[in-house]
This record gives C-alpha cells, structure tokens and sequence, in this order.
C-alpha cells in the first residue's frame, strides 16, 4: 500500500481541509494511507515547508502543495 506524507501543523485550517479531502478521497478511491507530520516537531521541517502547509508528498518523492482542488488531489493520488 502506497503512504503519502502530509505536511503540516496543528491549528492550520488548511490542513485540516487537505486532511478532509484526503479522507474523501480515502473513501472513495482507496489503496493508499497518509502519515501526517507536523513540520513544527522540526527545524528542517518547518523550514522547508513552513510558509508551504498542507504539503502532500508523493512516494515517488514529488510534492503538491495548497491550494489544490479534489480533482487535482485526485489525479496526484492516481499518479
């Protein structure tokens, strides 16, 4: 089963809408889990995506950054 990563941090309403499409696409798609890593746990992390969250990246490494629509999710989860 494939994990995509989920970057973001607690009180982000925009992570929780990324968290929220992710379960619907969850549902309706499957074969995949999602990790969710809050970037404020980490320099490295919070430099990286600090002024990027929600980051959702890929296992193959790439990486969509908000804002993206359900389709767009979609398609990325597909790929």
């Amino acid at each position: 089963m494939r994990v995509f990563r989920l970057y973001g941090t607690s009180a982000c309403h925009l992570c929780e809408l990324a968290q929220t499409m992710l379960q619907v696409q969850q549902t309706t798609m499957g074969g995949f889990n999602v990790e969710e890593l809050d970037v404020s746990d980490s320099d490295g992390l919070f430099e990286r995506y600090g002024v990027r969250i929600p980051v959702l990246q890929h296992p193959d490494k790439r990486e969509l950054d908000w804002p993206f629509s359900q389709p767009e999710l979609r398609d990325f989860l597909d790929s």
